[in-house]
């Protein structure tokens, strides 16, 4: 076990070994423009991105921009996303981001935290994620249920509060590498870190994990 290094240096090698592993790693979102991944990252909530991206090609065929979803018949939005969850909160939500979009930022999606976060069903993840990928602008770190769960196994932080988690994260890690430690590790709790039963004799983190060493010693008890 590799865990008497400070936090800090332990969380550089977690990304340089996940960087390693996953070396192609990028958004799992399908997307052409910074609207159309600001609707899909909505979507993705509390749903995986594998079924988002079978939900939207038909959803932005029919709305293509800010404007079009702004003045839809909010049923027919609902319908196309139904399979996703949430679809009533979900519509409502991309519905007013739009309208707000349309006459608060000349119908671009703006390119601040502070902005994004205005928007109807807008938090830090969202924003983040649209920030990193639609703009290239490295705000923060990305926290999601894997982000969450790998981060409390790998011992980087004990908070359970999104926020709380990302604000462990950024003093740990170097801003240019924040996003890419959110979707590696993303990457990572698919492949390897499942929640029900991770498969920890496969890991390549186990000598920095601390969930791991937690589990080895209660095997040795």
């Amino acid at each position: 076990m590799n865990l008497r290094i400070s936090k800090k240096k332990r969380a550089f090698e977690i990304l340089t070994i996940l960087k390693q592993l996953y070396p192609d790693a990028t958004c799992s979102l399908d997307y052409q423009t910074p609207l159309q991944l600001l609707v899909a990252t909505i979507l993705s909530a509390q749903c995986t991105d594998e079924r988002v991206n079978k939900v939207t090609p038909a959803l932005f065929s029919r709305f293509p921009d800010a404007q079009s979803f702004a003045k839809a018949d909010r049923k027919e939005i609902e319908i196309l996303i139904h399979s996703t969850g949430f679809y009533r909160n979900k519509a409502k939500n991309i519905q007013n981001a739009c309208i707000k979009i349309v006459n608060d930022f000349n119908g671009n999606v703006p390119q601040t935290m502070t902005e994004l976060l205005t928007l109807a069903g807008v938090a830090r993840k969202t924003a983040n994620v649209v920030l990193a990928h639609a703009f290239g602008i490295i705000e923060g770190v990305t926290v999601d249920t894997h982000v969450k769960r790998l981060s409390n196994r790998l011992g980087l932080t004990k908070k359970q509060n999104p926020v709380q988690i990302e604000q462990d994260l950024i003093k740990l890690l170097p801003q240019p590498e924040w996003e890419n430690f959110s979707i590696s590790i993303i990457y990572h709790g698919r492949a390897i870190c499942n929640a029900r039963k991770p498969l920890c004799h496969q890991c390549s983190l186990a000598h920095l994990c601390t969930f791991f060493q937690t589990e080895q010693n209660k095997i040795k008890e």
